[in-house]
């Protein structure tokens, strides 16, 4: 495994835990990074911002796990059911990762009605595109849209042995349809239909209500920092009904899958 230069921050206020602090290990942002070398950090618990990887660096929590999903044995909740068949009249396309005035007005409609408060509106255009792209990495915006408006753009990362779902955002006026967990279905049905294995999903956060979505998609993986390896943590989730695979991902919901 290729080794790489690393860094960590000073301590600063945790984004996701209030009243506690955190470090940040991240590689070095001079680095020439490759598709393959993403992989394998991602592997070790990495996430991407930009053109920065990175994941905690805090000496005694360990609060912030990295996940992993098994999408070829993803088991469908009945409520995960429901939200594909919404989206089957949806039409998908897949975007190079390229500066849209549609998508970036979509896109601060979303944070404007979200998060208003969390520093991620009022960006520029070229700020915008930093903060979804980096220029060693093969990024895509999958679109989803009904009868021609678009609802959601799901921003996902390829890798050689996965996807990586690194952020979506959607219309507001389509929140009941619930776009991001359709966008987490997609992904594993893009995913499997690739013949790749894993969909990365980001941190697992127990104690920050917005992170712990992750939990809902099975069979998942957590990253231990300690022993360096993903280990399954499904005896640790609550049980539910589930549906079979085939439930989901033999094809793609829509009238239309457009690849550009």
């Amino acid at each position: 495994m290729k080794q790489h230069q690393l860094f960590i921050s000073d301590t600063h206020a945790c984004a996701y835990l209030d009243g506690a602090k955190a470090r940040t290990l991240f590689v070095d942002p001079q680095s020439e990074l490759t598709v393959a070398d993403y992989g394998e950090l991602i592997d070790r618990g990495f996430r991407r911002s930009g053109a920065f990887l990175y994941r905690p660096g805090c000496e005694r929590c360990r609060e912030c796990l990295p996940t992993r999903l098994s999408v070829d044995r993803f088991q469908a909740r009945r409520s995960q059911r429901r939200i594909w068949e919404k989206w089957r009249s949806a039409e998908t396309i897949i975007r190079n990762p390229t500066f849209r005035d549609e998508h970036f007005a979509l896109y601060n409609r979303y944070v404007d009605a979200r998060h208003a408060s969390g520093g991620m509106n009022d960006i520029s255009e070229q700020r915008y595109l930093e903060f979804l792209t980096a220029p060693w990495c093969d990024t895509i915006f999958v679109e989803f849209r009904f009868e021609g408006r678009l609802a959601a753009v799901a921003v996902t990362d390829r890798l050689p042995q996965g996807l990586s779902a690194v952020y979506t955002f959607f219309d507001p006026d389509y929140a009941k349809l619930s776009p991001g967990v359709f966008a987490i279905l997609w992904q594993i049905a893009e995913t499997r239909y690739l013949g790749l294995d894993w969909l990365y999903l980001g941190f697992l956060i127990s104690g920050c209500q917005k992170m712990t979505y992750k939990s809902e998609y099975r069979p998942l993986q957590l990253f231990d920092y300690s022993r360096g390896q993903w280990l399954s943590h499904e005896e640790r989730l609550p049980r539910d009904s589930t549906i079979g695979i085939s439930s989901i991902g033999a094809s793609h919901p829509g009238s239309g899958l457009t690849r550009e």
